[in-house]
């Protein structure tokens, strides 16, 4: 008398749609890390060795290399500057502004809104890039 063994069924992944699906996945991900910060104006940024992370909401102040002045996306004159800043941070006690300067402005454009800033006791972080 003879045993027979009966055939085992060898479970099988087949993975060769698994690399089109990351492969999605990865351009979903790429198009999505772009559209990250809406309130970012292209400025071409000094260089710096050491970043600073900041977890807090803060304003950003951007100066392009025509000298227009935005806050947060919104251009406005450099003369109302300092009277917008205090509408936007009446009643607030942490005031942070990240300055986002482009490199070939002149240092006196930087130290006039440093200016307007320290009038007003308001905290300023300059942004760079890697």
């Amino acid at each position: 008398m003879k045993i027979r063994r009966k055939s085992r069924f060898a479970p099988e992944v087949f993975t060769s749609s698994l690399s089109d699906i990351m492969f999605f996945l990865m351009l979903f991900f790429l198009i999505i890390s772009t559209m990250s910060n809406p309130n970012v104006i292209k400025l071409m940024l000094p260089k710096a060795s050491a970043t600073q992370q900041m977890y807090k909401k803060q304003i950003t102040l951007s100066i392009d290399d025509k000298k227009v002045y935005y806050i947060d996306k919104e251009p406005i004159p450099f003369d109302q500057l300092e009277t917008q800043l205090q509408t936007l941070f009446a009643g607030v006690e942490d005031r942070t502004i990240v300055l986002r300067v482009d490199k070939n402005l002149a240092v006196q454009d930087l130290v006039d809104v440093l200016e307007v800033g320290a009038k007003q006791d308001i905290k300023m972080v300059m942004a760079t890039a890697k």
